[in-house]
């Protein structure tokens, strides 16, 4: 069984028992947070679909913890002006565990 579901403007393809990294959420480490924003749920071959969202379907994760991404380097030049600028990014994230999945 598997199911999609949207968080942070992304969609993820979550399965129970996986664990994956999301945009920041506003929860404490070893809290439950529910996913009710489900795109899509397959048990075999069954398949139910969401207009956008499926009524009463659920996704219930654990949160495991806080971090930050990779460093990503944006480098900005202007040619023959001499100018240039190099800029860092580390983007926050939210470490999850799929407990169960209701459709």
């Amino acid at each position: 069984m598997f199911a999609i579901i949207e968080t942070g403007g992304k969609q993820y393809r979550v399965e129970q028992g996986l664990e994956f990294k999301v945009e920041l959420l506003q929860a404490d480490p070893g809290t439950e947070v529910d996913m009710d924003k489900v795109l899509l749920v397959a048990d075999g071959d069954q398949t139910k679909i969401g207009a956008p969202y499926l009524d009463g379907a659920k996704v219930a994760c654990e949160v495991l913890g806080h971090g930050r991404g990779e460093k990503i380097f944006v480098f900005k030049k202007e040619r023959r002006k001499d100018s240039h600028k190099k800029i860092g990014h580390r983007q926050d994230y939210t470490s999850l565990k799929v407990k169960t999945i209701q459709a």
